[in-house]
């Protein structure tokens, strides 16, 4: 992938996750600093996962903390923001959605290019889209999307194996990714919308 390509995309993603992040913050009650450490936490949660389990040295934050920088940033916007603005309940869904989709082609696309097999990238797709969020929930005291019966997690792996699948197959770039991003956000966002989910374990009475 075009470096400037993977720049913007992963800044969105950090933008948009960090917003989902100070979202669930304020739910809380957090303050300011609070409200920040969630969303720069959610903001590179993920791609820190993502250059720690494969060895990238520094993990993509250190080498540009603007990544950093802006998330920050974004959390403290919105701290401020919900002074005056009750955000609708449905922008979290929607900015998690859309940054679980950025950050699945981010951990996928950078696999594939540090020259790991391609079950390897599906992994890392996966991993790098519900990072984040993952450590969100347990910072605000939440069960997790991805132990919920959502579908979360699913969205990312069809994605990823989509862009994997297309990558392989010789598509020019950056088709797989879009394919893949495309598809993993659609999932989410139509399970959103028409309440679709996997079904939950039902023990014995």
């Amino acid at each position: 992938m075009d470096p400037n390509l993977f720049f913007a995309l992963e800044m969105f993603g950090t933008v948009v996750f960090a917003i989902s992040g100070a979202m669930s913050a304020g739910r809380q009650k957090f303050d300011l600093s609070g409200v920040i450490l969630v969303a720069c936490v959610v903001g590179v949660g993920g791609g820190t996962i993502r250059d720690l389990v494969l060895g990238y040295d520094p993990v993509f934050w250190v080498s540009a903390p603007v990544y950093l920088g802006v998330a920050a940033a974004t959390g403290a916007a919105f701290f401020f923001l919900g002074r005056w603005w009750e955000p609708p309940s449905r922008l979290f869904l929607w900015s998690d959605a859309v940054g679980l989709g950025v950050f699945m082609v981010g951990g996928a696309a950078k696999t594939l290019e540090m020259g790991f097999p391609a079950g390897m990238a599906v992994l890392m797709g996966v991993l790098t889209a519900v990072g984040g969020g993952f450590m969100r929930d347990v910072i605000c005291g939440q069960v997790p999307l991805i132990l919920r019966k959502e579908i979360y997690a699913t969205a990312a792996l069809a994605g990823a194996l989509v862009l994997v699948a297309l990558k392989k197959l010789g598509l020019a770039p950056p088709l797989p990714s879009l394919a893949g991003g495309i598809l993993a956000l659609l999932l989410r966002l139509a399970a959103i919308r028409w309440d679709l989910h996997l079904p939950a374990f039902r023990g014995k009475d």
